[in-house]
């Protein structure tokens, strides 16, 4: 046995220890407490579930104005999409948005509204979350942005078609010239022009105007925090808080306890 000068090692107690009995019988005691805090926890968490406002998704689309496929332009687009989600973004909605806001009597819109060209179609899409009580000022906000892109799409066709019109008259010309003309080379002249104008009134044919798919269509569930995740994370929060109150509560009478003894 090892002794120190002074006398033997002193022993350290093993109160302090506690077994998973003990940590039963603290969870039996404080039985009550731990209902309380669940249901508190539980009941606060279903009030604000059922006063949380639901949220939707509204979606609208463009379909973007289309003209024959060029080396440049595989896709047909008449403008890039990705060109019209730019402009929309930086010029239109502000002016829009500043237009509702008026008309609405309001200092902000409770949504934003996001912009973009979903992946590897000929589609502008716009989309906001929003309440189902702004359904109207979303509705309207949608319209008249996409009345700004329809309009802009409309005249960059007509003055597209109006320039293949001009090609196509001029080729038709230089067609019949060559056809009148006696020049050895007149008839490669002809086949020459005849193919070009079979390929612009081609083109012609192949313009198509741009079109509103959907205007603020609603998503069939709500969007965002639902109200059964609320529910299952208050149960799971209720549960730990409950346990954690019971300890707490029995650390706290222990504390008490060992003041009083000294």
């Amino acid at each position: 046995m090892n002794n120190s000068p002074d006398g033997p090692a002193p022993r350290y107690a093993s109160d302090d220890e506690i077994s998973l009995v003990d940590l039963a019988k603290i969870l039996i005691r404080r039985w009550k407490l731990m209902a309380v805090t669940f249901l508190v926890i539980v009941l606060g968490a279903l009030a604000y579930a059922l006063m949380m406002e639901r949220t939707f998704e509204y979606v609208s689309l463009y379909q973007v104005a289309e003209q024959a496929p060029t080396d440049n332009r595989e896709n047909g687009a008449l403008e890039p999409p990705s060109s019209i989600v730019a402009k929309t973004s930086n010029l239109y909605l502000g002016s829009v948005t500043r237009q509702i806001l008026d008309n609405e009597g309001m200092a902000s819109l409770p949504f934003e509204i996001s912009v973009d060209n979903p992946e590897d179609t000929l589609l502008v899409k716009l989309a906001s979350q929003a309440a189902e009580a702004n359904a109207a000022v979303v509705e309207s906000l949608h319209a008249e942005v996409l009345g700004r892109i329809e309009k802009d799409q409309q005249a960059l066709l007509e003055r597209r078609r109006e320039a293949l019109d001009r090609q196509l008259e001029s080729t038709q010309s230089s067609l019949e010239l060559a056809k009148e003309s006696s020049s050895p080379s007149a008839a490669e002249l002809v086949a020459s022009y005849s193919q070009r104008v079979a390929d612009i009134e081609d083109r012609l044919t192949q313009l198509q105007e741009g079109q509103v798919v959907q205007t603020a269509v609603k998503s069939l569930k709500p969007s965002g925090t639902s109200r059964s995740l609320v529910m299952a994370l208050a149960i799971v929060l209720g549960g730990m808080l409950a346990v954690m109150m019971a300890f707490l509560t029995q650390f706290a009478v222990a504390v008490r306890d060992s003041l009083q003894e000294g």
